[in-house]
């Protein structure tokens, strides 16, 4: 995975963190969850987004994901391309948790959520 960052905040109250995020083929992220949400935009590849009540959306370029504040979830791409996406959030109060994260998923889980995605 790479992450380019495309905006931070530049002066004080402001909390906006935009990041251009690259994954391999298969690549995941670990379980996390944000204290005040993400936006996920697909710009190129298939996206799989997995939530801990088992849902998994398979998301293409030019839609947009939403995961609401503290929802632990997952984000990668599927297992025969690459997969980017523009990352959107605002950080926390204190900067350093606004993720939090938590154990990989493996690949026993990743290959169950690939079979069984639903469209976005």
């Amino acid at each position: 995975m790479w992450v380019d960052p495309i905006a931070a905040p530049q002066e004080p109250g402001r909390r906006m963190v935009v990041a251009c995020v690259w994954f391999a083929p298969s690549a995941r992220t670990a379980w996390h969850s944000h204290e005040n949400g993400q936006t996920l935009h697909i710009t190129d590849g298939v996206a799989l987004i997995g939530t801990r009540d088992g849902t998994v959306i398979r998301a293409t370029p030019g839609q947009t994901i939403y995961t609401p504040p503290g929802e632990e979830h997952w984000h990668g791409a599927a297992p025969d391309r690459f997969m980017e996406h523009l990352a959107l959030l605002e950080n926390g109060d204190d900067p350093a948790t606004t993720t939090t994260w938590l154990e990989h998923v493996d690949d026993a889980d990743y290959t169950r959520a690939h079979n069984m995605t639903v469209e976005a």
